[in-house]
Formats: C-alpha cells, structure tokens, sequence
C-alpha cells in the first residue's frame, strides 16, 4: 500500500517573524508562505532607522519586489529555488468570523487574523498555520480556531541541556590531581569516556584535593588552569577562573559568558580586557540599547553621547570598580582615564559597528541576550585581523519583545559554536555581587 500523501501546508507569516528574519520565508521547505496586506502596511513603518528590525524590514521588502509579479495580490508566485513553495500577498479580510467583532476593537493584529480566516475558507483541503513570535497574537488565533505556531527554525531546542562549558570530576582517591599536579597535563580519558569538547573546563575533586584543567585540542592533553588575577580583580571561584583562562587565553577568538545578575560577567570581561590592551589596538565596549517604559533615545536630551550614557552606565560602574582597585594617584589608575580621553577604551551602541571591520580590537558585547540571532551574527562578521569577541550576558533575562530563553542570540550562539577551536564558554553559577545580593536572588 502506498504511503498516504503528506497534506501541504499554508504558512502565514505575522511581521514579527519578518523582523526577526528577513529570510523566514525561505524556511518552511516546500510548503507555501501567506503574507497578509497588514504584515507589508507595517514593514513599510519600520523601514526607516538603523536598528537591525529596520535592516529586516529592508531586506524583506526588496526580495518581495525582485520576486514580485503585477499579479502578487490574486496568484500564488514562486520563490527563488527548488526547495520553496509559493508566495501570495492577502487582500481580502472579509472572512465569515470578523476577529475585530470578536475581540471588541480595531487592530492590525485582528486584520491578520481574518486574513488568515479568509484563506483558510479559500483553501479549505490545506492546512494553514499562522507564525508569529507575538504569544499574544497566537493565544488570539487559538481562540478563533486557528492554528498558531512560534517561529522556531532559528531557536535552541532544549535550553536545559545548553552547554555549560564546564564539568566537574570526582575520584575515590587523589592519584589522578596528584599526577594532574606533577606531569602538568593528564589524558582525557582521565577526565571524560569521550573526547572533551575544544577549551571545555574540568573540576578535579576529591575529598581532600582539587584541581583545575581545560581541554587543549592542540596538544591533546587536559592542562591546568591557573587562577590568576587581572586589571586587579582575582577570580573567586572556579568559574571565575574559568572565565578569565578563556578571556586571556590568546587563542580563543569567540568567548561567551553567561550567569546571573552579580556573578561578575562584565567586570571579568571588562578585567580580562584591559589586562591584555597592549595587544591589541582599541578596545569596545558595547550593550544593545533596551528603552524602558517605551522611553527611546529621541526622548533623552543632548548628543549622541548624552543619550546613549543611561544605558551605558552599568559599563561604567564596572569600570570604575577596576580603577578603584588602585590608588587614585598611581599609573594603573591614571593609565584607565588615559585610556578613555585617549578613545583607546570606546563605549559604544551597536548600532555604530553596522558595516565596519575591527581589526586588532577587543570587542565586549554585554547583555548580549538581548540580541537576535541575526545581530550576533552581524558583529562577529565585523571582526577583522587579530580581533577577539567576548559576549556576556543571562539568558533567562530578556527584555526584548519576541526574543525567550531559546530563540534569543546568545543561546543560540552558544548551541552553535560548541566545539570549534576559536571558542571557549563558561556558564557562571555562584553570585559574588555581596551576601545580600544573594539572599535576595535565593529568596526573593
């Protein structure tokens, strides 16, 4: 008996999933994507500006009219390649079951969704699938009888099992630390049934001894990992040293390091920088601008500067933190404030990077969370010769609209680049921020 014939799916595409990947279209294999008249209305407003939102509607709106035909609005056209399905603009909204009457008021959310009851009317044999990462928009179209999906082909599919970057090892007796300790280096079988992931971190325990090595896979072999102090900041537990070894370690190009708030991402970041400045030429500080209460920088007065400093001032405070550790009238202190007047040291938003190479620098991106998967991919094709990116961020916070734990950049990062030879990761456990810092975090 012959297989039943997989029933072909309509995708509708809400302008969320389009400002957070232009592409989206050219993901859903050989089914067919629907974009309903509204999605296009508000990609035209978003359209002007220099975020990475604004570049998506941009892009989406010059590969529609290269594909476009004068007959987009009542034929099915098709994509560019074989793998694709077709394309259609919805006009008509006059669906049976009117979701403006149904929820009380008049949105562009509500003329999506009867767009999208519309078609399902024309094209009854098919199955058609309304996308958005609105939850609110897919709670709406589950109440009207229609089934709604995230847009999940850019998102981490298991975010409990994300890699951590570190393991611990407990043994019954102190041989294996002892030789760890004498030789300097152990075999990783050691330390692991398979071999260890490139720069993955290792604590070695037993009652009454410890240890700290990573996996190098240039030699082979699992090396120590030295605490070590930078910029006058000492590491207070092993992840912390962790984080620095990555930081400092010369051949690791890419590093992220992820935590909650007050378990020291920035400031070893920041530390692990300013450490090793006489490598490289600049180094950039930089943080995605998140407004709150709907408070953008065209409300703040000033220039770019003045506008751009409240977000900016975590970075700051961390910086400050490092000057304090010396004497104000010594050379490491004056050396810092050298450093800025001389823009040796930059705080920068992200959206000044957009098209440039940055050779030699180090480029610190801080609540890198708040990123999509696009933007992250968007700075680290900016790094030039002899330039090193450090992410950090707590992917549990995020204050992006349609951005979660799994669908938000750095996760996706870390999925992503697990393994390669330029990376390392540390997952920050315990917070050092102070003792009622973490009470609050334990309690509250």
């Amino acid at each position: 008996m012959s297989r039943a014939k997989k029933q072909k799916k309509i995708f509708v595409l809400d302008t969320s999933v389009l400002l957070y990947d232009y592409d989206a279209v050219k993901n859903f294999q050989k089914n067919d994507i629907a974009i309903p008249i509204t999605v296009l209305e508000e990609l035209d407003t978003f359209k002007k500006g220099n975020n990475v939102i604004n570049m998506h509607a941009r892009e989406f709106i010059r590969y529609l009219d290269k594909i476009s035909d004068k007959n987009m609005l009542q034929n099915w056209i098709p994509l560019n390649g074989r793998t694709h399905g077709k394309l259609r603009v919805l006009q008509d909204e006059s669906s049976e079951t009117d979701a403006s009457k149904v929820f009380g008021n008049q949105k562009n959310d509500h003329r999506i969704l009867n767009a999208t009851l519309k078609l399902m009317e024309d094209e009854a044999k098919k199955k058609v699938v309304l996308v958005s990462k609105d939850i609110n928009l897919r709670i709406k179209a589950r109440a009207l009888n229609i089934t709604a999906e995230d847009y999940e082909t850019v998102r981490v599919k298991n975010i409990e099992e994300l890699y951590k970057g570190a393991t611990e090892v407990k043994y019954d007796n102190a041989d294996v630390i002892n030789e760890f300790y004498k030789k300097g280096r152990l075999k990783p079988e050691a330390v692991s049934e398979k071999t260890p992931t490139s720069n993955h971190f290792f604590i070695l325990k037993n009652h009454s001894s410890s240890a700290l090595g990573y996996y190098n896979a240039k030699s082979g072999d699992i090396e120590p990992v030295n605490k070590v102090s930078a910029s006058g900041v000492n590491p207070r537990n092993a992840e912390q040293t962790f984080a620095l070894q990555a930081i400092m370690n010369p051949d690791n190009l890419l590093v992220t390091i992820t935590g909650a708030a007050g378990t020291g991402k920035t400031l070893l970041a920041l530390a692990g920088a300013l450490e090793q400045r006489r490598q490289f030429r600049q180094i950039y500080l930089a943080r995605p601008i998140v407004p709150l209460s709907n408070r953008d920088l065209g409300y703040l007065p000033g220039d770019i500067n003045s506008k751009i400093d409240p977000y900016m001032q975590p970075l700051w405070d961390n910086l400050s933190f490092i000057k304090n550790q010396y004497a104000q009238n010594s050379k490491q202190h004056q050396k810092i404030d050298e450093m800025v007047e001389n823009q040796k040291l930059r705080i920068i938003p992200l959206a000044y990077i957009r098209g440039r190479s940055l050779s030699n620098v180090i480029f610190i991106v801080d609540e890198a969370q708040n990123l999509t998967p696009h933007e992250i991919k968007t700075i680290i094709t900016r790094a030039g010769e002899g330039t090193k990116v450090i992410f950090t961020g707590d992917i549990y916070q995020i204050d992006t609209p349609y951005l979660d734990t799994q669908s938000n950049g750095l996760s996706y990062l870390v999925d992503r680049m697990q393994g390669n030879d330029l990376y390392a990761h540390i997952n920050l456990q315990k917070g050092e921020r102070s003792e009622l810092a973490n009470i609050a975090s334990k309690l509250l």
